[in-house]
């Protein structure tokens, strides 16, 4: 039997603590043991982008991930995405233009573009593309996704805010 390890984290700007196992992958930890369900998990191999959450707010797949790597750090999940109890101007992007439908992928998108527009403000067509290539959405065809993202850099603008 393996022994169960304390891990403390901040997680969406809030100290936590909980008990795992060592091998607990952070995808598992975030979901089962901290219960913010927003990371979904698919293919579990770190391909479809599903999984992503921000890492001291750089985009990682938390499916490859040890959640005791995450010991000390602060994670920012899809819930944590929100501001002062709205949806962030990437979150009201995504509303607007359509650019989900199933929604599975939704969060995964969510948090990588939401570090692409940080790092980014003002993306090209290309830079778009290039930033959202580790995400995979079997429904959209992207095209709304790609919008979303610009109107989210408009309103971010607009707005004068980071997420």
């Amino acid at each position: 039997m393996t022994e169960l390890g304390e891990i403390s984290l901040t997680v969406n700007g809030v100290p936590r603590t909980a008990s795992a196992e060592p091998r607990r992958l952070l995808s598992d930890f975030l979901r089962h043991d901290l219960g913010l369900t927003g990371t979904h998990v698919g293919c579990e191999h770190g391909v479809c982008g599903c999984c992503t959450v921000l890492f001291d707010g750089e985009p990682v797949r938390s499916c490859l991930m040890f959640a005791v790597t995450a010991a000390g750090h602060e994670i920012t999940t899809v819930e944590g995405l929100a501001a002062g109890g709205g949806m962030s101007p990437v979150q009201r992007a995504f509303a607007e233009c359509h650019g989900l439908q199933c929604g599975f992928c939704t969060p995964g998108f969510l948090c990588t573009v939401t570090a692409l527009l940080r790092d980014n403000p003002r993306p090209s067509e290309e830079e778009v593309l290039e930033g959202i290539s580790g995400n995979l959405c079997r429904c959209t065809g992207y095209q709304n996704i790609v919008k979303a993202v610009h109107r989210a850099a408009d309103l971010i603008a607009e707005e004068g805010t980071s997420r």
